[in-house]
């Protein structure tokens, strides 16, 4: 019965993979009609290409684009997508100009600032998809679009290419060739297309580029300067996009043109002048790319800056508009574009509750923006914690002289412990050139038990050691933080404050925790004052430091952009007696380095290191790590998965005064999967994951994992160790849809 299973199983895979066989056969059958590049024209486009991707050290700019939207078919789940364009009921062809100025420093830091725009959207806020990805893209570079995918112009690359030579244009004792550029196999950040390729000085005159990435295919054409300023940049780009999603389906044809005003070059190839200066402000070159009060949008003013008429077609759209909407001029706005005006931090419009996100604006007052109700982002599933579910408000206030407030509830489920999770937070950014905050949080906690417990763990041999025969009393803990941070040096953050906990027996219908010390023999613990219910007050100071911090100013407030230095962070807490009714004694230390490197070719290199212990323990305390601890709800991928154990149980964290920790996670696009990505070519990464724990009875813990990340959710499975011995195999799951 067995053999005749795995029979039918084998046809059924036959049968799903065939097909694709033979278009993989088809496809390879037209691609070798066309001879192979000759190696010494790929070697010299090689050797240029790297010179060429940092000889424009910096440039200033014009830029002009005109965008046609076209919506072939639309559903109610299309104004929620984020950043969505505004559709308006009934109409299915927009269009939609922008006049911006352009600023580029070397290396790849771009700023667009936009001057005037132009549409017939509702509202000029919102977009199909980022254009500034594909409008920011240095075709000479190992990567393109912000780290998307990989150039078939890089060597390292190149392995994944296959190399035709299409055509050879003779003009003037200069030649030209037309080289077809086809993956190997299919892959988010692979590309097909053409290039155009002069000899003697091996520049790039014209690319074309198909690709898909996220939910959209794009296919972008770029057309370079001629010789002078503007040989090695693009003077006019035109980009198709193709968008599907749930019954969606929409187009977008962009043509953008660049007018230079000024270029610098960096002959050297090196690194330039600006960059050797050790100044890690970057103000000059990030600024907010969008201003609604300042944008121009009247029409005749307009009219002055476009480069290129519009033609008749365009013209109508303009036109239509205005009939609709019975306009009598084009500077005319209806009371909806008032009202969005008003609007001081965030914008929206009230939707369906249960699929959407929606935000509700207080005039005067703020905004308040809530996460839906069934928003598959904040679905989580992982071994050690089972499925839990998370939902987020946001209030947001811009106050004057650019300070901020904030607020966040948000309340969670975890299916598996049955455990309820609320939280509220409020911050208040009122010194924004120094990031100087007050912050206030308060919520309930994961349920853990007392120090009482843990000389008794510690006597139990490794051996015949597990937390089913021992009998934990879990206490509820309800938690309020009081802190103020503040950034006095850049790259230097200092938070002080206090934090409260009141703890609550969760079963008071019997004392297990005597029965359990009676149980013990007797000993020291047996003279301790057991109680149901335990406050602690504790002073508490944070110290994190990255050397070398990147920032900009947005106006007062500054924003940390990053750095290619790790960051250390230590953390120290003292527990006071005497205080709220605190009788909880004890010191917490905590050490912690963390760093993500970003190597070349869309590949990235992450880890985490660090210890932790509790000293002056001579009362009953507990055991809560800030830095070693286990959320029972849903995080962000990358802020969780590559920091922590995925597999360990929750009860582990609280069993001891001390750890040691490692964790390493390793990005890339093509790990394992490559010689089926014909198959899988929605996968955009691979991760690798490795961590090391050592504490009483686990020495070591090993945790190893296998991850794939998509535009839709990420998933990995997990394997770990105790002592030297095979413990347990998982997997954990997470929907990553719209999440940035």
């Amino acid at each position: 019965m067995l053999g005749c299973i795995r029979k039918i199983g084998a046809i059924c895979l036959m049968a799903f993979i065939f097909p694709f066989v033979v278009m993989a056969e088809e496809e390879m059958g037209r691609i070798s009609e066309k001879p192979a590049v000759p190696d010494s024209i790929l070697n010299n486009i090689f050797q240029f290409s790297p010179f060429y991707s940092k000889i424009v050290d910096e440039y200033k700019a014009d830029l002009y684009i005109k965008g046609r939207v076209k919506v072939h078919k639309a559903n109610r789940l299309v104004k929620y997508i984020p950043s969505m364009f505004r559709l308006e009921k009934g109409v299915d062809d927009y269009i939609i100009e922008s006049v911006s100025d352009m600023h580029y420093r070397a290396p790849d830091i771009y700023n667009r600032k936009v001057k005037a725009m132009l549409s017939t959207f509702p509202r000029n806020r919102g977009q199909l998809t980022d254009l500034t990805d594909f409008l920011n893209m240095n075709i000479y570079s190992s990567s393109m679009m912000s780290d998307k995918l990989l150039s078939p112009l890089d060597k390292e690359c190149s392995k994944y290419y296959t190399y035709l030579l299409d055509s050879v244009v003779v003009k003037d004792d200069a030649r030209k060739y037309k080289i077809r550029i086809v993956p190997k196999f299919q892959g988010t950040q692979l590309v097909n297309g053409y290039v155009w390729v002069s000899d003697q000085v091996w520049s790039i005159r014209e690319v074309c580029f198909e690709g898909k990435f996220d939910m959209i295919k794009f296919k972008l054409y770029n057309v370079m300067g001629e010789e002078g300023d503007e040989e090695f940049l693009p003077v006019r780009l035109n980009l198709d996009i193709d968008f599907r999603f749930m019954g969606n389906h929409l187009e977008m044809n962009a043509d953008a043109f660049v007018k230079y005003n000024q270029v610098i070059f960096n002959p050297g190839g090196g690194r330039s002048k600006s960059q050797k200066k050790h100044s890690h402000d970057l103000t000059e070159f990030y600024k907010l790319s969008f201003d609604s009060t300042k944008v121009l949008t009247d029409r005749d003013a307009f009219n002055k800056l476009r480069p290129i008429p519009l033609k008749a077609d365009e013209y109508a759209l303009y036109q239509y508009m205005f009939t609709r909407k019975n306009y009598s001029g084009w500077l005319v706005e209806d009371s909806s574009r008032q009202e969005e005006k008003k609007g001081s931090v965030f914008w929206g419009q009230l939707g369906d509750m249960l699929i959407s996100s929606y935000s509700v604006n207080l005039a005067g007052i703020g905004s308040v923006k809530c996460s839906p109700l069934i928003n598959p982002v904040m679905l989580d599933y992982s071994h050690s914690r089972g499925v839990s579910y998370r939902q987020k408000f946001k209030y947001n206030h811009l106050l004057a002289d650019e300070r901020l407030l904030r607020i966040t509830p948000q309340i969670g489920f975890n299916f598996k412990d049955k455990e309820l999770f609320v939280k509220g937070s409020m911050d208040f950014l009122y010194w924004p050139e120094k990031m100087g905050t007050f912050e206030v949080n308060a919520g309930n906690g994961n349920r853990l038990y007392s120090s009482v417990v843990l000389d008794k763990l510690k006597a139990l041999p490794d051996s015949t050691f597990s937390f089913d025969d021992v009998e934990l009393d879990y206490f509820k803990d309800i938690y309020l933080n009081l802190f103020h941070s503040i950034e006095p040096v850049n790259g230097l953050k200092l938070k002080a404050g206090v934090s409260v906990h009141w703890r609550r027996l969760a079963d008071k219908s019997h004392m297990r925790l005597k029965e359990f010390l009676e149980q013990a023999g007797g000993g020291p613990l047996h003279n301790l004052d057991i109680r149901s219910a335990y406050n602690s007050f504790a002073p508490r100071l944070r110290v994190e430091w990255t050397p070398g911090m990147y920032y900009y100013m947005n106006g007062r407030r500054k924003m940390n952009v990053g750095s290619s230095m790790p960051t250390f962070i230590l953390d120290y807490e003292r527990g006071l007696k005497g205080i709220f009714g605190s009788r909880d004694e004890h010191e917490r230390w905590e050490f912690d380095v963390q760093q993500k490197i970003k190597l070349n070719r869309i590949r990235t290199l992450g880890y985490r290191a660090g210890f932790g212990l509790f000293t002056k323990t001579d009362n009953i305390y507990f055991v809560d790590f800030a830095n070693f601890s286990r959320s029972s709800l849903p995080e962000g991928w990358n802020d969780e998965i590559g920091g922590t154990f995925q597999l360990l149980d929750r009860r582990w964290y609280n069993s001891s005064r001390q750890y040691w920790r490692g964790n390493v996670s390793y990005e890339s696009p093509f790990i394992l999967l490559r010689p089926l990505n014909r198959w899988l070519g929605m996968i955009q990464h691979e991760r690798l994951y490795g961590g090391i724990l050592f504490m009483p009875h686990l020495n070591p813990y090993l945790e190893v994992g296998y991850g794939i990340g998509t535009h839709v959710f990420d998933a990995g499975i997990f394997v770990s160790a105790m002592n030297g011995e095979f413990d347990t195999v998982g997997f954990k799951f997470t929907f990553e849809l719209f999440n940035d």
